[in-house]
């Protein structure tokens, strides 16, 4: 992935976002991703499809779409808790395909927190348009350190 389509891509973003800054790892390979903090300490994540994230068809590659939801419903964990966690289940309902060009947004709700396991509930859309839905079960390995200053 080069530089020049986050680069590209940074000028088509809503007002609000900001680009969360992967510098590493499987977000930067995938992305760019962008970010907006809501009321009440809710959040929305989002990305552009791009030549990178579409099959065949010119839809958003629905491993990208889950790798997306992985991503934001796992926040809403991150938001609340100190633990590190991963993913241990998810159950995804494709209701609409995304194309290249759409705006892909994404939120989720803790709903759950019982012997070390989270449940979430997520929600992708395009527009007015919800492209996915599902759960997702989390796993706790534990809490994070504390970062280093």
């Amino acid at each position: 992935m080069s530089d020049d389509l986050f680069e590209a891509e940074t000028t088509r973003i809503p007002p609000g976002f900001k680009p969360m800054n992967w510098s590493r790892g499987f977000g930067r390979q995938v992305g760019p991703f962008y970010e907006r903090d809501e009321a009440e300490g809710g959040f929305t994540r989002a990305f552009l499809v791009a030549e990178h994230h579409v099959n065949g068809m010119g839809n958003c590659h629905g491993g990208m779409l889950m790798a997306f939801a992985d991503m934001v419903w796992g926040h809403s964990i991150s938001n609340r808790r100190t633990h590190h966690w991963v993913t241990a289940r998810m159950v995804t309902d494709f209701i609409a395909a995304a194309k290249l060009g759409d705006w892909v947004e994404g939120t989720s709700e803790l709903i759950g927190d019982e012997d070390g396991f989270y449940t979430v509930k997520g929600r992708i859309w395009t527009g007015a348009r919800t492209i996915m839905t599902g759960t997702g079960v989390f796993k706790s390995l534990g809490p994070r350190a504390e970062p280093r200053t």
